[in-house]
């Protein structure tokens, strides 16, 4: 069964929201059968390079609050992200364009890398307080993550995976996908958010029950003794 993922790298609650599936997905007893992929989404494809806004300016201005509130609306994020075991350090986040970061990503797909790009890009930008516009940090980031060098850096001075990309963003609105996380489980039901893991393992649970349904489970045969219809027997 496949569990489909909407997010955006710069996103808060995509993080969040990773660790709260992942949860319910270690618990689930049938995670074996199950497959994730992610898809891209921007938040907000605007972002101009070298626009010299820390994170709390540039939320103050996107959602007009002032400074205090968007750096107390952090603080209440950041205590969700530690209850979920995760670190964000916003004060050094870089606010930058996550097009070339997806782009990445959409390679690290073909090479069944996407989660563990998703992972290490959410720390990066969250924890580490790296620059999505530096296509050297980008580059070193895909590596880690067993990415070959020439093949990222061909990427990212290329159009490439531009379309992939796009697809994603445009799918997510033709599902009426509206914020990020979504998570969409057998292309039936959909969470939206980062929700408590009991949720997830509620969905997972039953759309899983109703896919097994339709894709039963291989016998496992344990090969005896045996006599077929033409009168052989061993």
């Amino acid at each position: 069964m496949k569990v489909e993922i909407w997010s955006d790298i710069m996103c808060p609650f995509c993080y969040i929201g990773k660790r709260k599936f992942e949860k319910a997905l270690q618990q689930f007893s049938d995670a074996g059968a199950v497959e994730v992929e992610w898809h891209s989404f921007q938040l907000d494809p605007s972002i101009e390079a070298g626009h010299g806004k820390n994170l709390y300016e540039y939320l103050s201005e996107r959602k007009g609050i002032s400074y205090e509130q968007s750096v107390q609306m952090h603080r209440q994020v950041t205590q969700m992200a530690k209850e979920a075991g995760l670190t964000y350090n916003f004060d050094n986040a870089v606010v930058a364009n996550s097009f070339d970061a997806h782009r990445m990503i959409q390679l690290a797909k073909k090479h069944n890398l996407g989660d563990e790009a998703e992972e290490r890009l959410f720390k990066a930008y969250f924890t580490e307080g790296k620059d999505f516009s530096d296509h050297e940090t980008l580059v070193l980031l895909g590596q880690e993550i067993g990415l070959q060098e020439n093949d990222i850096r061909q990427v990212l001075a290329s159009d490439d995976f531009g379309y992939e990309v796009e697809k994603d963003i445009r799918e997510a609105q033709t599902i009426g996908v509206r914020g990020v996380p979504f998570f969409v489980f057998n292309r039936k039901y959909a969470v939206s958010g980062a929700q408590p893991s009991d949720v997830f393992s509620d969905v997972l649970g039953k759309s899983f029950t109703e896919w097994r349904n339709i894709h039963p489970a291989p016998i496992e045969v344990i090969e005896g003794p045996s006599c077929t219809p033409e009168g052989d027997c061993n």
